[in-house]
């Protein structure tokens, strides 16, 4: 089952399978998050789902149990 995704602000929209990687998904509708360690630990890819629980885009997955999420990317102008 593909999950319709889409990308704040720029309100791009893909279709993404459960469990694949965000920056991936991301990658493939042309969005760009900002990545700083691909490990978790900076928070330089934080985004915020439309539950607005923030995950870090870099070790998070298209979670399976909704059928549409929204993702909102927001950079950091520190970074």
């Amino acid at each position: 089952m593909s999950i319709k995704v889409c990308f704040l602000p720029d309100d791009i929209t893909v279709l993404a399978e459960p469990g694949e990687p965000m920056l991936e998904v991301a990658n493939r509708a042309g969005v760009a998050i900002a990545t700083g360690c691909l490990m978790g630990s900076c928070h330089a890819c934080e985004v915020e789902l439309d539950d607005s629980e923030a995950v870090c885009a870099c070790i998070s997955s298209i979670p399976g149990d909704k059928t549409e999420l929204t993702i909102n990317i927001y950079e950091d102008p520190t970074w």
